[in-house]
């Protein structure tokens, strides 16, 4: 009988993306670490995040953030979205590399422009308020329709700020507030406080203090900054039994 010599066949590394994944989710990060290593070396971009993470938050490793950096930018330039948005994190939070507000707008537009929703709903923020880069109100509401498309609370927030506020678009005090309903709806706590000052004040929504305190008190026990200046107010204008009444509404569940 003659031989059959054979090469063993090469691990998969989708096989072994996902055994590191499991791995990492059950709490063993160093198993995770050693399976993502030698992945990372060869050129797998996700790998090549995941490292970089583990090694800037000191996750299963010794925390070196400089690596770290360094880890995430080869995947970012594989294209990985993931690891853009976790370069241009280390850029804006000065994890590895020195703060650059400007180079962590770059990276977080590419990954925004691959679907990224959290990076959509970053740059959007940064176009709208960021100190290192030039303000366009326009591309901060079209970066904060994706994300809010996407599910992400704070961008459906910010779109209610910009119709509010009237930047890169029309004032429209109705938009505004249906756009802060649909973020409170989803926990966003800013959402929230913005619903109960548009109740308060009658912008965009039927004057009503107790609806606006209960929108208040729920926006400030979900940590709300927002909703300090405005529950205070609303408190003040109110009968005592409008404030037991809307205190009552917001211990209901749900509320």
């Amino acid at each position: 009988m003659i031989a059959r010599w054979f090469t063993p066949k090469a691990p998969d590394p989708a096989h072994q993306m996902a055994a590191a994944q499991r791995a990492f989710a059950g709490g063993r990060a160093a198993e995770a670490i050693a399976i993502w290593l030698p992945l990372a070396h060869a050129g797998v971009a996700r790998a090549q995040n995941n490292i970089g993470a583990c090694l800037i938050d000191g996750a299963g490793v010794a925390a070196d953030p400089v690596t770290g950096a360094q880890w995430l930018r080869a995947a970012a330039q594989n294209g990985d979205r993931l690891g853009q948005r976790n370069y241009a994190s280390a850029w804006f939070k000065g994890q590895g590399v020195a703060p650059d507000e400007a180079e962590a707008a770059s990276w977080y537009r590419k990954a925004a422009e691959q679907g990224d929703a959290e990076a959509q709903d970053m740059l959007s923020w940064m176009l709208c308020d960021s100190e290192g880069i030039v303000h366009d109100h326009i591309e901060a509401m079209r970066w904060a329709l994706a994300a809010a498309g996407q599910g992400i609370a704070p961008a459906m927030t910010r779109i209610g700020m910009l119709y509010h506020n009237a930047f890169g678009v029309a004032r429209d005090p109705a938009q505004a507030v249906a756009w802060w309903r649909k973020a409170a709806a989803a926990g966003d706590a800013d959402g929230e406080a913005m619903l109960g000052a548009a109740h308060l004040l009658g912008a965009g929504a039927a004057r009503d203090l107790v609806t606006a305190l209960v929108h208040l008190i729920r926006a400030r026990r979900s940590g709300s900054l927002l909703a300090e200046n405005y529950h205070n107010a609303a408190r003040a204008q109110m009968l005592p039994a409008q404030i037991e009444e809307a205190e009552a509404l917001a211990r209901e569940p749900g509320r």
